[in-house]
């Protein structure tokens, strides 16, 4: 886990988003998301530097995840560290917007 990814993930633990229940590292059809919110249908990944191959395999997921009718949702590593309340906004709009 990166050191963004366990800071959004002391936000969303026990519930503390308006009592949304995250898991994280969820394996969903094969794949590993960071964040997983069943009762929304929501995803949340946190993004860093990635090279290539790593493009293509977020690709895949985010259309194996969109095609189970799950929202997918992703916020950079720089926004979690810089902007935090800023992210768990998003994530409560994207929660609330229908699939």
């Amino acid at each position: 886990m990166t050191d963004a990814e366990a800071l959004l993930w002391q936000a969303l633990r026990r519930n503390q988003l308006e009592g949304l229940h995250f898991r994280r590292q969820q394996i969903i059809d094969g794949f590993i998301v960071d964040f997983y919110c069943h009762t929304m249908g929501l995803v949340v990944e946190v993004d860093g530097e990635v090279h290539d191959r790593q493009k293509e395999y977020d690709a895949q997921r985010d259309y194996a995840l969109k095609a189970r009718g799950l929202k997918v949702l992703h916020v950079q590593n720089e926004a979690v560290e810089n902007g935090l309340p800023g992210v768990l906004e998003r994530i409560l709009q994207m929660a609330r917007r229908p699939t």
